[in-house]
């Protein structure tokens, strides 16, 4: 089956779109109800839409990175989200750390945002690996 010319055309903005949520979703989500996981799931989505309207080829090429790639870097941020908690030697694997910079407002800045930053990429790189095996070549 063809995608329609209204998918194909908006797809691109539904993508981007539905991207910016997620990042809203993944920046809100220690004071309120979302995070990592949710964010991921969003952009996945979006992902999954342009793929469905312009092609697993394309798909991959909007990514630059293959999905399998996105979730090891997601893994691997995710870990090292917890080493600067051996900055302080009583302190265990995964013990917060925050900092405030001033930048006008003030912005609380920690490795739990890190961490939610590679649940998000690990997210990310699953669902759309799982999704992009379903789509035909």
């Amino acid at each position: 089956m063809k995608p329609t010319l209204i998918l194909r055309s908006s797809s691109a903005l539904l993508l981007w779109c539905l991207v910016a949520v997620s990042v809203y979703v993944l920046l809100r989500g220690h004071n309120a109800p979302g995070g990592g996981f949710i964010g991921g799931l969003i952009a996945a989505a979006g992902v999954a839409v342009y793929a469905v309207s312009r092609g697993r080829a394309a798909a991959l090429r909007m990514l630059r990175l293959h999905p399998a790639a996105l979730c090891g870097l997601g893994l691997l941020v995710a870990a090292a989200s917890g080493l600067p908690a051996f900055l302080d030697s009583a302190a265990a694997y995964l013990t917060h750390r925050w900092w405030f910079p001033d930048v006008g407002i003030q912005l609380p800045l920690g490795t739990p945002l890190l961490f939610d930053l590679g649940v998000y990429l690990t997210v990310l790189g699953t669902v759309t690996a799982m999704f992009l095996s379903l789509v035909e070549k």
